[in-house]
Formats: structure tokens, sequence, C-alpha cells
């Protein structure tokens, strides 16, 4: 399998299922694939995706992240981004790349941690998917018990929370849910098209600060 994977070459926005592929499989490809690579994964139940992301994607992705790195510091808030981090669980059998992932209420419990094992480690607080591909796999991030996992799909972003072992929609975010996230995130990565990435985040920490004093 390894020496048939070298040879695929999958093009921007589009993916590859490989099925019957077994945990040892995984793991092998994912040594084999290394950590510099554009291609992401996800894994469920022995079906292996590959997918390159369309560079749209990763634009909307880096300016979605830097809104909510520049809310949480507003906030005076730890936190520790790990963007597309391998998070895998060998017992449920799963395995996800997300778009950008966010420990925020669990932020000291990995801090200063080189490897994470979701066996003992807590999931992190948030992820969020650029739905460009159709790659989200909820069922993987409610079985690794991701608390909130938000996903953008044709310019609306919605938010999931997970209540009970099931994502739920919700109007508002549990973990900001002073906040109108829903309509105030997209809205602001909208405007990054016309003014820039740095008169929007400037624009967006004074639109948080207001509603902080207010």
């Amino acid at each position: 399998m390894l020496l048939e994977l070298k040879r695929i070459a999958v093009p921007p926005g589009q993916r590859v299922l490989l099925q019957d592929v077994s945990w040892q499989e995984f793991e092998r490809i994912l040594e084999e694939l290394g950590d510099r690579r554009s291609t992401r994964i996800a894994y469920e139940n022995g079906i292996l995706e590959i997918m390159t992301p369309l560079p749209e994607h990763e634009a909307n992705k880096e300016i979605t992240g830097d809104l909510v790195k520049a809310l949480l510091e507003e906030l005076d808030l730890e936190f520790l981004t790990l963007g597309s981090t391998t998070f895998k669980n060998q017992q449920m059998m799963t395995g996800i790349e997300p778009d950008q992932c966010f420990y925020i209420q669990n932020e000291a419990k990995v801090r200063g941690k080189n490897r994470l094992d979701l066996s003992i480690d807590p999931p992190p607080d948030l992820v969020i998917e650029i739905d460009l591909t159709s790659r989200t796999h909820p069922s993987i991030y409610q079985a690794l018990g991701v608390p909130e996992l938000w996903r953008f799909e044709k310019g609306q972003l919605q938010i999931n929370v997970l209540r009970n072992g099931q994502y739920e929609v919700s109007e508002r975010s549990e973990i900001f849910a002073m906040f109108s996230i829903a309509q105030v995130i997209p809205y602001y990565r909208e405007q990054s098209r016309t003014i820039g990435r740095n008169a929007t985040l400037k624009s967006f920490r004074q639109w948080v600060r207001q509603q902080i004093s207010s």
C-alpha cells in the first residue's frame, strides 16, 4: 500500500479514499506521509481519506484562526493552538487533522507537552473546519469528545456543541457565550477580503473591547 501511496497525486480540492485500512497500516501511512505535506487525513472505521486543500480554503482557515486568537487575547485567556495536528485514538479507530484547533479551558492540562495521547490527554476545546471540499467529519470529532466544532459552509458558520455525547447545532458558542459568534466571525472574515488582514483584526479588536466594556 505504501508503494502505491507514493504514486498518488491528490489535486487541490480533491480527495482519495482508501478502504479496509488497518490501524497499523494507518500508522505506517502517517509516518510515510510525514509532517511536512500539503495533504490532510481523516480515518474512521478502516476508511482513510487523503485530501489536498484549495488555496481559498487555507486563506479562510488562517483569517478565522487569527480572529479567534485576537478574541482570546482580548479576553486575556491562555490558549494553545495546534493547527492541523493529527489527533487519533486507537480504541475508537479514529484519526483526524482539523483545519484549526484550540485548547482553551484545557490549555493548562497540555501545556508544555510535545506529544498528546487522547487516551490520556483531553481533546481540543474548539475545532474549526472550512467546508469547501466536503471534508468535515463530525462523527470523528464527536467520538474524540471535542466540546465544540465550528463548521463554515458557503460563508455561514454553524456552531456544534457536544451535549450528552452528541453534537447539537447552537446559536451561541459555549466558549464565547457573550458574543454573537455565528454572525460576527463570518462578517469580519468577509471584511478581510476587502480591507486586508491587519485592518480587519484592528477593527475586530475594537469591537470586542466595546462588547466587554458594555
